[in-house]
């Protein structure tokens, strides 16, 4: 099947990224989305979102005429759904006492009813946006069948997830293996046939279903791995053991590799991607739900350790340094850091945040500043929550000079104790016992 022409739904993280490839191969790709802000940014050749190399590639695609943009679809030969599945605010689920979150389509479900209008025999239609199992054959089939064409037959449907790192998009949207699945074993073929284009790695060919269980497992995987890492913080603690000595012995095991704790997890991804398994069956899943409340109250256990730190909140003024979900990225979604902020703000502390890749952010109950020193100016202690190169290689001696704070709290194993020590500070690290 030939390709003339690629129909992008959602210019967000992934989907941009995406567009931008297509059309640097020389594919012709209107790229869509609803954001009107983010629609005007992008016409003036500006992006509103940080990925290394994105912005060069997107004006290069733009000046080639290879991509365009706009705020609903057109014909083409392929349809690519890349739209956000955050959490549902205002509805959750309950199984035997316990909530879970649900995730909410509702982008997914206007992104394939906006195809609708232009659906044609022949045409591929990929959804890349994570979802629930059975999410591609019961919601997206049924919306797209609207049309009088039907999938697998008239018209071509699959689910391939994005399995990419933010920071490393452009590059492994290239190299990585991909994942396709159809609803008929054609679809896939044909879905693999389009990822040929840019893909360099391997395409495995699968069902719908299965790709879609498949990123969840990949997700959830890590978060279990990550909340064991967290309850062995928490147990160090207890015990006053260091827990970044004790994992980086344990490791040393031929079979063991322990991650390394921290605030909690965050982005739209491992934070958010185990709620799917159990939203689909709670009754088979109680590690994973049990696995995701460690992590979302591990903000809490860092929250006791500030206060072990300050004695009481009311009135103390930090300066929190990090707010994305991990390092060297400026995507705030589902961040723990944020989480950190505004617990201790509800704690009575007053928190300014330096969040250096977004500094002017809109974050709801969180203040940040335009710079490192504002954040400082008047602290009584800092918190380190995200290990940000420019963050994690700060100058203790230099700090001190530009503050009056000499508490320095790390969150992540990010800072050498003994520097911060010598340049003035009493320095408390997570997992490790209290000076």
């Amino acid at each position: 099947m030939s390709f003339n022409r690629i129909c992008v739904i959602g210019l967000g993280y992934i989907g941009l990224p995406t567009a931008s490839t297509f059309a640097a191969q020389g594919v012709s790709v209107l790229g869509v989305d609803i954001n009107e802000r983010a629609l005007e940014t992008l016409r003036r050749g500006e992006i509103h979102i940080h990925e290394a190399g994105l912005r060069d590639m997107y004006r290069a695609a733009i000046a080639g005429g290879k991509l365009a943009v706009a705020a609903k679809p057109a014909e083409a030969d392929a349809f690519v759904i890349a739209v956000p599945t955050p959490f549902h605010e205002s509805r959750s689920g309950e199984h035997n006492g316990q909530r879970y979150r649900l995730a909410d389509l509702r982008a997914v479900k206007a992104a394939a009813k906006s195809i609708v209008p232009v659906l044609h025999p022949g045409n591929l239609v990929i959804l890349e946006s994570t979802s629930p199992p059975r999410t591609t054959v019961d919601v997206v089939a049924p919306i797209l069948e609207r049309s009088g064409l039907r999938s697998g037959s008239d018209f071509h449907l699959a689910y391939s997830p994005e399995r990419v790192l933010p920071g490393q998009i452009l590059r492994e949207l290239r190299e990585n293996a991909r994942v396709v699945g159809g609803v008929t074993p054609e679809s896939a073929r044909v879905a693999a046939e389009l990822y040929r284009l840019i893909v360099r790695g391997e395409i495995l060919e699968t069902d719908a279903t299965t790709a879609e269980l498949i990123k969840l497992m990949e997700n959830t995987y890590r978060d279990i791995n990550i909340a064991v890492a967290n309850e062995f913080s928490r147990l160090a603690d207890r015990f006053g053991v260091d827990v970044w000595e004790a994992i980086s012995l344990a490791n040393r095991h031929p079979r063991v590799n322990i991650l390394s704790p921290g605030p909690g997890v965050g982005g739209h991804c491992i934070s958010v991607d185990p709620w799917f398994l159990v939203e689909g069956a709670p009754d088979l899943t109680p590690l994973i739900a049990s696995a995701r409340r460690v992590n979302d109250s591990q903000p809490a256990f860092v929250v006791k350790m500030v206060k072990r730190a300050l004695g009481p909140l009311r009135g103390k003024r930090i300066a929190a340094l990090g707010l994305a979900y991990k390092p060297n990225v400026d995507d705030l979604r589902e961040s723990p850091a944020a989480d950190v902020v505004r617990l201790l703000q509800r704690g009575g502390a007053h928190v300014i945040a330096w969040e250096p890749f977004k500094p002017h952010a809109d974050l709801a109950g969180v203040s940040l500043a335009g710079s490192l020193d504002d954040a400082l100016a008047g602290a009584d202690a800092i918190l380190l929550l995200v290990a940000h190169t420019e963050i994690a290689h700060l100058s203790p001696a230099d700090v001190a000079g530009r503050t009056s704070a000499r508490i320095a709290i790390d969150t992540v194993n990010a800072w050498e104790a003994e520097s911060w020590r010598q340049a003035g500070f009493t320095f408390f690290r997570m997992g490790a016992p209290s000076p």
